[in-house]
């Protein structure tokens, strides 16, 4: 069996067409690389190159072998650097299945300050409800996913708690009269609702919400994402439930009012879920460590740094 150190040497002799130059190369020495090119040529059965006091000439023989053991090393070059650029984060792919909440609160700061720091690494985001993200990962079809509870899967995936938030309910200015009140349920159903629309992680939240005050939840206009219903809000068509962080602009602004209700809506997580069986790249890894790095600081901010990390 001709070992790959034969060709290896073979490779930098027929390059430099010197036995010198490649034994230099190699960090070896002249005799031992003679000493290798002639048990290669024993091994095949031919002779692959000349020697003279002007170099070294392939024959036919070593002409037709170099061309098919440059290939093969051109290959095995480019392997290698593209695991040191890999592991050196100078190139590489990441692909997230993110739900809309997830992407907006927690994704877009950290994605903002990983492309700020490795602007070479590419990264894919498909953004869907909660159950389609976990299908997505499920297929192979992305490295990892950020999803809100609730959730439902199964072994191999697993899932990491990262960080609690809340939704509150929310109204335009035509029912700015009801946020002095503090409102029940079963009040809120006086007015027209707006949600998501069904086969949703929040969907479901909400119908459980409601069913544990004993009461159905039949929203009147559904929205096609959680985005649609800031705007919808905003234009009176109805109340609401949004994300507390992403309301307190439009709060602020004084565009919708928040309201107060006598039972309290229980907190959601984000979760990291990940598929035990797929190894992920280096670049996948980092940017798990940059979204625990943020949820952390998130959940308890020292003081004097802000969650807009470097």
């Amino acid at each position: 069996m001709i070992t790959y150190d034969y060709y290896r040497i073979f490779y930098y002799v027929a390059s430099c067409r010197s036995l010198t130059k490649a034994a230099r190369i190699l960090g070896n020495n002249q005799p031992n690389i003679t000493r290798s090119m002639n048990n290669l040529e024993s091994e095949l059965g031919c002779k692959l190159m000349q020697r003279s006091n002007r170099g070294i000439t392939l024959t036919p023989n070593g002409k037709a072998l170099f061309e098919h053991v440059a290939i093969a090393f051109d290959q095995l070059e480019s392997g290698e650097r593209e695991i040191r650029q890999d592991l050196n984060m100078e190139s590489g792919h990441v692909t997230i299945a993110a739900s809309e909440t997830s992407l907006r609160v927690l994704l877009l700061p950290v994605l903002r300050n990983f492309q700020l720091k490795f602007p070479e690494i590419h990264i894919s985001i498909s953004n869907h409800a909660t159950p389609q993200a976990i299908r997505t990962l499920q297929s192979g079809l992305a490295d990892f996913a950020i999803a809100t509870t609730p959730l439902d899967i199964r072994q191999p995936l697993i899932a990491e708690p990262l960080c609690d938030f809340r939704e509150i309910p929310i109204a335009g200015l035509k029912y700015v009269d009801l946020e002095s009140e503090t409102l029940t349920l079963k009040d809120l159903k006086k007015y027209p609702l707006i949600s998501v629309g069904r086969n949703t992680g929040t969907r479901e939240f909400y119908v459980k919400y409601f069913m544990d005050h004993h009461l159905s939840f039949h929203p009147e206009l559904e929205a096609s994402s959680t985005d649609q219903i800031l705007p919808m809000v905003e234009y009176n068509l109805g109340i609401g439930f949004y994300p507390e962080d992403l309301a307190r602009d439009a709060i602020n602004r004084k565009r919708i009012c928040p309201l107060h209700l006598t039972e309290d809506i229980p907190e959601r997580t984000f979760c990291l879920v990940m598929d035990q069986t797929h190894v992920m790249s280096t670049a996948a890894r980092r940017l798990i460590t940059d979204i625990r790095h943020f949820t952390q600081i998130k959940k308890n901010p020292p003081e004097g740094e802000s969650l807009d990390f470097a």
